[in-house]
């Protein structure tokens, strides 16, 4: 259950990021449009890569957070990860009686 939670958080963390990809992208349309010299193009083209790379990093760094959230919430479950389980042996061990048992 943990996992699908992340998964909607992840998910919800990209598609925040492709509207501020694309309004990144957008502002430098417009940008390169009004520009007047190739500097001022140059500059437009520059600022919206920047924005995209942030809105990368921002995500990234949410999915960090994701997973920072969903692994404080599992410790203390009391189920051991390795060794027997419960009331049953180990794994491929048998208990034979032994042979002066009468009732074999």
């Amino acid at each position: 259950m943990q996992t699908a939670k992340v998964k909607a958080k992840d998910m919800a963390s990209s598609a925040k990021e492709k509207v501020k990809e694309g309004s990144a992208k957008m502002q430098g349309k417009t940008g390169e449009a009004t520009a007047a010299t190739h500097g001022e193009k140059e500059m437009a083209k520059e600022s919206a890569r920047a924005k995209k790379d942030q809105a990368n990093a921002e995500k990234h760094q949410e999915k960090a957070e994701h997973r920072a959230d969903a692994t404080t919430g599992r410790h203390g479950t009391g189920v051991p990860l390795t060794g027997p389980h419960g009331h049953h042996g180990a794994a491929g061990t048998t208990t034979y009686p032994a042979a002066s048992d009468k009732y074999l």
